[in-house]
C-alpha cells in the first residue's frame, strides 16, 4: 500500500518564509534554507517551496534561495512561483528541484504543461491549483484564481475540478489543491474540494489550505481522498512536529513512512 505523505510548505516572500491567512497578513516564519534543513532532519516526506509574489510581481523565482535550499535536503523538493516557460522549468530542475509547480502560466498557456511533461516527464510537472468556492453554488463549485500571491488573486471563470482533470490529461503528474477559503485559517481542509479533484483525476492529489490540528490531516487523507497533506502554520510555529503528525496518522491506520 502506498504511504501517505506529509509535506511542509515554505511560502517565501522577500527571502523569508511567511505565513498568512487567506493569502494576507503574513507573519515571518524564518529562513527558508534553515527551515528546509530542519524539516529534512525531522522526517518530512517532501518539501514545497513557493515564491508567492513572483507571478504577481511578474518576475522570476528567487533562484539563489532555491539552490541553497536544495543543497540542504535529501527529500523531494517542489518549487513554484513565476514559472512561465519550459526553460524556466529546466532552470529549476538544474538548480536542484525535483518537481516544478505551475499555476498562473498553466492557466494562461495550457500547452506549457504538455511541453514540460514531454521535455522532463510528468513526474516533474505539478499543477498548482488555487481555488475559491463559488458563493451559494449548489452543488458546490470552485473557481480557479491566478496571481494569488498578493491577496485574492484574479478570477478566471475556470471550474477548478474541470481544470484539474484537463491538466492531468495534458501531462501534469500531480496536483496541489489549495483552498483559498481555508488557507491559514486552521479550520480544516476543504474536504469536498479535495475529494472532487481526487475523483476526477488519475494523478496524486496534495491537499493544501486549512490544517489546524492533526485530525484535519487525517480527515483530508481519508475523507478528502488526498494522497498527501501539505501544511505550514502548524509546523512552522511549533504547534506540532512531523513525528507527532505521523504517529497520529499511523494510530488511525493510515500508512506513513516512519520518521
Amino acid at each position: 500500500m502506498l504511504t501517505k505523505r506529509i509535506i511542509p510548505c515554505l511560502d517565501v516572500k522577500d527571502g523569508r518564509v511567511v505565513k498568512g491567512v487567506r493569502f494576507l497578513d503574513h507573519r515571518d516564519a524564518g529562513d527558508p534554507v534553515a527551515l528546509a534543513a530542519f524539516y529534512d532532519v525531522e522526517g518530512a516526506d517532501e518539501l514545497v517551496f513557493y515564491d508567492i509574489t513572483a507571478s504577481a510581481d511578474e518576475r522570476g523565482i528567487m533562484l539563489n534561495v532555491v539552490s541553497r535550499a536544495a543543497e540542504q535536503v535529501f527529500i523531494p523538493l517542489t518549487v513554484g512561483g513565476g514559472i512561465r516557460t519550459v526553460e524556466d522549468v529546466r532552470t529549476m530542475l538544474k538548480a536542484g528541484a525535483d518537481k516544478v509547480s505551475i499555476n498562473t502560466a498553466a492557466v494562461e498557456n495550457p500547452r506549457l504543461i504538455q511541453e514540460a511533461a514531454y521535455a522532463f516527464g510528468s513526474q516533474c510537472v505539478v499543477l498548482g491549483l488555487d481555488a475559491r468556492r463559488v458563493p451559494d453554488a449548489r452543488p458546490p463549485r470552485w473557481e480557479v484564481r491566478v496571481r494569488t500571491g498578493r491577496g485574492g488573486g484574479q478570477p478566471t471563470a475556470l471550474d477548478a475540478v474541470e481544470w484539474a482533470a484537463k491538466a492531468a490529461e495534458l501531462g501534469a503528474g500531480e496536483i496541489v489543491v489549495n483552498s483559498m477559503d481555508s488557507d491559514g485559517a486552521r479550520t480544516g481542509y476543504d474536504l469536498a474540494l479535495n475529494r472532487a479533484v481526487a475523483e476526477a483525476t488519475p494523478v496524486p492529489v496534495v491537499a493544501s489550505g486549512g490544517a489546524g490540528n492533526l485530525c484535519h490531516l487525517r480527515q483530508v487523507l481519508q475523507e478528502g481522498k488526498a494522497d498527501a497533506a501539505l501544511a505550514a502554520s502548524i509546523f512552522h510555529f511549533g504547534v506540532y512536529s512531523i513525528r507527532q503528525a505521523k504517529e497520529h496518522l499511523a494510530r488511525h491506520g493510515i500508512p506513513v513512512r516512519p520518521v
